[in-house]
C-alpha cells in the first residue's frame, strides 16, 4: 500500500495526509450528439482553465463530473488528459483524485486498481447505498476498511448522505476509520462542522485529516483543523477559492471572513442550480458551447429561463474579485 507520504508530496509531506488546500471537482463536458460522448476539446479547456488559475488539486468523476455516467474507459482518458495538461502547465506533481460510484466491495476495489492505472494519486469513495437497508455502521466501516486493504492508492472517504440514501458515516466510524494507514481522510459535503472538530481532537493531519465539501464553510472549517475545501465553485472562480484559503492561512482573518461572505452566495447559486444549473453557468460565463453543459441523460437540461437569469445574478458577484487577482 502507498504511504500517506507518497500522496502528499513535497514540503507537505511531513504534515499532511491529502495535500492541503483548494481542490477542484472537475465538470464533464459532453458533445451534443447522440451518445453524448466527451467533448474532449472543451474538457481540455476547462482543465487548461482550473489548473492555470492555481488550484491544489483536481478531483475526477466526483458528483460535479457525474461520476455515475461514466465507463471505466472515460475515467481513466479524464485522468490521463488532466495529467497532460497539468504536465503542460509546468504542473506535474499536481494531485489528481478520481471518483467512483460502486455497489459493492469488489467493484470498488476494482475501480481504485484502475485508478491506480490511470495515474490518480487518490480514490475518492462513497458508500455503496443500493441495500442501503441493510448498510448499518459495522458494514459501512467494514466496507472502507476492506477497499482500504486492497487498494493501491490512498482512500479519501466521501460522507455526502444526499446522494447514498441518507447514509452517514459519523464521528465514531470515522475514529475507527482515521486509524487505517491507507485511509487519508474525509470530504464533508454533510455539512458536518462538528466532525471536523472531533477529526481534529483525533487525528494529526498527517494521520487523517477532513475537509469541507462545500466552500462556503472553508473558513470555519479551517477554525477547527480542516485543512482546505473540495468545491464546485472552483470550476468558475479558481483564484477567488484559492485566495480565500490563502487569506486564512496568513493570518488575515478579517479578510478572510469578508471575502467568505460573498463567497457564500455564490456558493448557494451552485448549490441551488444543481449540476446541470452549475455546468450551464460555467458554460455561460467561460464561453463554451452551450449544448456541452447538458448533463448526461436522464438528468433533465437546465431549459428555465427564470432559473437561469436567477442563477447568472446569483454567481456574478465574485466576477471583479476574481478579475483582479
Amino acid at each position: 500500500m502507498p504511504s500517506n507520504e507518497v500522496l502528499a508530496n513535497g514540503s507537505n509531506a511531513s504534515r499532511y495526509s491529502f495535500p492541503p488546500g483548494i481542490h477542484v471537482p472537475s465538470l464533464t463536458f459532453f458533445g451534443n450528439d447522440k451518445g453524448q460522448e466527451i467533448d474532449w476539446e472543451v474538457q481540455e479547456k476547462h482543465f487548461e482553465f482550473v489548473i492555470s488559475n492555481g488550484v491544489h488539486g483536481v478531483v475526477i468523476a466526483g458528483t460535479n463530473g457525474e461520476a455515475a455516467t461514466l465507463s471505466s474507459s472515460e475515467k481513466a482518458q479524464l485522468v490521463q488528459t488532466c495529467r497532460k495538461t497539468a504536465q503542460r502547465l509546468g504542473k506535474s506533481s499536481l494531485p489528481i483524485t478520481i471518483g467512483g460510484v460502486a455497489g459493492c466491495t469488489r467493484d470498488a476495489i476494482r475501480q481504485t486498481v484502475e485508478a491506480k492505472e490511470a495515474g490518480a494519486d487518490a480514490f475518492l469513495a462513497l458508500v455503496p447505498s443500493y441495500f442501503h437497508f441493510a448498510m448499518d455502521q459495522t458494514a459501512i466501516i467494514e466496507f472502507f476498511q476492506e477497499l482500504a486493504d486492497s487498494s493501491p492508492v490512498p482512500i479519501l472517504i466521501y460522507n455526502f448522505p444526499g446522494v447514498v440514501a441518507g447514509l452517514d458515516v459519523n464521528s465514531e466510524a470515522l475514529d475507527i476509520l482515521g486509524k487505517h494507514s491507507n485511509i487519508v481522510g474525509v470530504k464533508l459535503t454533510c455539512g458536518g462542522i462538528a466532525k471536523v472538530s472531533r477529526v481534529s481532537a483525533s487525528f494529526d493531519t498527517s494521520k487523517f485529516c477532513a475537509l469541507a465539501g462545500q466552500s462556503d464553510w472553508l473558513i470555519p472549517a479551517m477554525s477547527v483543523g480542516g485543512t482546505g475545501c473540495i468545491t464546485g465553485v472552483a470550476n468558475l472562480y479558481p483564484k477567488t477559492c484559492v485566495q480565500l484559503y490563502n487569506l486564512y492561512e496568513s493570518g488575515k482573518l478579517a479578510e478572510a471572513s469578508a471575502l467568505q461572505i460573498k463567497l457564500s452566495v455564490t456558493e448557494w447559486g451552485f448549490g441551488k442550480g444543481g449540476i446541470n444549473g452549475t455546468k450551464w453557468v460555467v458554460a455561460k460565463k467561460r464561453g463554451y458551447p452551450e449544448t456541452s453543459s447538458d448533463c448526461r441523460k436522464p438528468y433533465p437540461r437546465f431549459t428555465s429561463q427564470e432559473k437561469r437569469e436567477w442563477i447568472l445574478k446569483q454567481v456574478s458577484g465574485l466576477d471583479e474579485i476574481e478579475s483582479s487577482l
